[in-house]
């Protein structure tokens, strides 16, 4: 996005009253957000941790649960338990460090218990390699600082299940077929995308994409962004985005090309996720998980297979927000553009309310 693009989101967000150039009125969410950006989401040395892990307990070139849990009882002493949370205290994992143990809900999938095994393993041997990546941001309080620690931690998880120069063979060799990925590394389709998203070793880049998670109200509780496309801090993305329209299909993955304002093109995934207690009776909560990449990338990535980039037709006219598009003829503005002169005229009605003529 260009510089005045920027500037123009910062002068909105400014005006909705979340000063973006000033850390202390940032949500710790957002803060992570923020660290995990300036260092483009790529962590060489916990990359290189993970790759040792990987290679002392991998099993067919793969990452297993159990040998997670062998691997952390013989190098820590830490049991790992799997076991059904009494009624009414519902948790997804408990660290007992006074006696070893590592607590884990069976109302998780084994997916997620493996992402938290390795997590796991991370702060026991990559304490230290973390500590020296948080000692060089400026937090606003301690808890963010806590939650950007955890975010490592899971990082490195990952990247122990998804070790980077193996898995970034299977995305070229996959074109980022993200459901292919997830059955091949036996991980969730929500750790799959967040992993492509770390391919970002300047010796061997993958795809610059951008990712953001929605749920249905529209918060934003997730997003980074190295495609270029501009994320909104606060929610109130553009409704075009398809990661909103995932909904009408959950577990469909919907792919689209989406033209900004300035005339760039994305290709545009999106598909939704459920979250929750995995058990009858209890309601999960869904979200939707966005992933894209500039056109230009096309051919690296699967899901353009079945898109013609050249015709205009198929194109979404999307914007950042209703507060900084240019777009006067979208039937979905919510809101005037706040750089345009606005003028109620009770005889006259465009596509919206927002819109005379």
């Amino acid at each position: 996005m260009k510089k005045k693009d920027h500037e123009l989101v910062n002068k909105i967000e400014k005006l909705s009253g979340k000063i973006v150039d000033n850390r202390k009125n940032s949500f710790p969410g957002e803060v992570i957000s923020d660290f995990l950006q300036e260092n483009r989401n790529f962590f060489p040395k916990l990359e290189e941790f993970a790759n040792q892990i990987f290679e002392q307990i991998k099993q067919n070139n793969r990452t297993r649960y159990i040998a997670l849990c062998d691997y952390l009882k013989s190098e820590y002493k830490i049991e790992a338990q799997d076991i059904i949370p009494e009624e009414g205290k519902p948790f997804s994992k408990i660290y007992d460090n006074k006696n070893r143990k590592l607590l884990l809900s069976d109302y998780l999938s084994l997916e997620t218990k493996k992402l938290h095994a390795a997590a796991q393993i991370a702060q026991e041997g990559a304490s230290d390699i973390i500590n020296s990546y948080l000692d060089s941001f400026n937090y606003p309080n301690e808890e963010s600082k806590k939650l950007t620690k955890v975010a490592l931690l899971n990082y490195c998880g990952a990247a122990i299940l998804m070790p980077y120069k193996l898995f970034h063979s299977e995305c070229k060799k996959l074109k980022y077929d993200l459901e292919l990925l997830q059955n091949t590394f036996a991980t969730s389709f929500e750790q799959v995308t967040h992993r492509v998203t770390c391919l970002n070793d300047p010796k061997l880049p993958g795809v610059p994409f951008h990712f953001l998670r929605v749920d249905v109200a529209g918060n934003i509780s997730k997003r980074f962004s190295l495609s270029g496309i501009e994320i909104p801090r606060y929610g109130g993305a553009c409704p075009r985005w398809n990661v909103y329209s995932a909904f009408s299909r959950p577990g469909v993955i919907q792919a689209a090309v989406s033209k900004m304002t300035n005339g760039e093109k994305y290709v545009c995934i999106a598909r939704t996720v459920e979250k929750g207690i995995g058990r009858y009776g209890q309601k999960k909560s869904m979200l939707s998980i966005g992933l894209g990449c500039e056109a230009k990338y096309a051919r690296d990535f699967v899901y353009t297979e079945n898109l013609d980039l050249n015709d205009k037709k198929s194109e979404i006219p999307v914007g950042v927000s209703c507060r900084t598009c240019d777009r006067l003829d979208c039937s979905q503005r919510a809101f005037p553009p706040l750089h345009k002169k606005f003028d109620v005229d009770i005889n006259s009605r465009g596509v919206s309310v927002y819109v005379s003529d």
